[in-house]
């Protein structure tokens, strides 16, 4: 089963990916990256985690691919093979701003020991 959920949640993300960039004529979602997908164990509810490059557009960019979940979701039904398609919820998702707090407060860790 495990294997199974990592397999759809890697299918949903790529699917959701291509949707994001060639479907939709948002330029908006131009600079929209799907970092992670998790899907409840009975695949009925996915959480889509995304990232873009202008922070101060990542409310924005959330509320519209809210709005567009539909659509998106009707486009995962085109290209996905499974019996249940999810319903979507859109994340920002962001680790990667973490991560570099993390690195600027280990390397003044650093400085100071130095």
């Amino acid at each position: 089963m495990a294997n199974k959920k990592e397999r759809i949640k890697s299918l949903i993300r790529k699917n959701i990916s291509d949707i994001i960039l060639f479907e939709l004529k948002d330029p908006l979602m131009k600079s929209v990256t799907v970092t992670y997908v998790d899907v409840s164990d009975d695949f009925s509810y996915a959480k889509v985690y995304v990232t873009c490059f202008d922070e101060n557009k990542k409310d924005k960019v959330v509320d519209e691919l809210t709005r567009l979940k539909g659509v998106i979701r009707s486009y995962l039904a085109k290209t996905l093979d499974i019996h249940r398609i999810p319903s979507l919820s859109f994340y920002y998702d962001d680790t990667f701003k973490k991560g570099e707090r993390i690195d600027e407060l280990l390397k003044s860790l650093q400085k100071k020991e130095d």
